[in-house]
């Protein structure tokens, strides 16, 4: 396997929109008006115009789509919504707090960790890859899609046209799926919240895992067995987190 760090890619993020599009991993999410407006074209535009100008972009463009390519609209039960892709060089891999590489694992899915292991006694993993929550109807999605590598370019992105995408990314969940529920965390997450149908869905609104708000919310919010409960009350199966 080659090592996330070290790969980087000629494509530019406006054709990998044109690939997904063009495959049937997008057959659920294509019809969303943000995708036939132009809006997601806009917004893969500015990410190349950052990239032209020397800025380095996370994730790689064939991964920047990877949260729906891998979890269809039909199937979603459970939407994670983080801020924006690490912004560490090699972790960002197109699945929100997901991360396959070298050790050590990001901070935040560390404290993501702890908290399951508190919750519902599940031992951390050495790795960080979280595509098998992905491929549950797990959909792993940041309120931005792209970022700025470097130490101090977290949210970098946020500005960049992505609003719009995720605003429908999430409405289109919450007006189609019969029951899902939400975790938001962190205060970007949380302002998506009146995207969401609450007398059918089941929001968990918490801090970031962040080592910086960890502590300010989120440890102790047992997001993972109360989404279980809820959805077995509802008659759906559990994630086997």
């Amino acid at each position: 396997m080659n090592d996330p760090i070290t790969m980087t890619s000629t494509m530019t993020y406006r054709a990998a929109l044109d690939a997904f599009l063009a495959s049937p991993a997008s057959a659920s999410w294509r019809d969303l008006s943000v995708f036939r407006d132009g809006t997601v074209a806009r917004a893969c535009a500015a990410v190349d115009a950052e990239r032209a100008i020397g800025q380095v972009v996370a994730p790689m463009p064939e991964r920047f789509l990877a949260a729906l390519t891998l979890t269809p609209l039909d199937d979603v039960r459970v939407v994670i919504l983080g801020q924006d892709p690490y912004p560490t060089r090699g972790h960002a891999n197109g699945l929100a707090f997901s991360y396959v590489g070298p050790p050590p694992l990001p901070r935040s899915l560390v404290n993501i960790y702890k908290e399951r292991a508190e919750d519902i006694s599940f031992a951390a993993p050495a790795d960080g890859d979280l595509s098998g929550w992905a491929k549950q109807g797990v959909l792993l999605l940041n309120t931005a899609l792209t970022v700025r590598e470097g130490a101090t370019q977290a949210g970098s992105h946020l500005k960049l046209g992505w609003r719009a995408v995720t605003d429908a990314i999430l409405a289109a969940v919450s007006q189609r799926r019969p029951h899902v529920v939400f975790m938001l965390w962190g205060l970007p997450a949380q302002a998506k919240r009146g995207l969401i149908d609450e007398s059918r869905h089941l929001v968990i609104a918490s801090a970031h895992p962040s080592p910086l708000s960890a502590r300010r919310g989120f440890f102790g919010s047992k997001p993972f067995s109360q989404a279980n409960d809820w959805l077995k009350a509802k008659g759906e199966q559990p994630v086997a987190w």
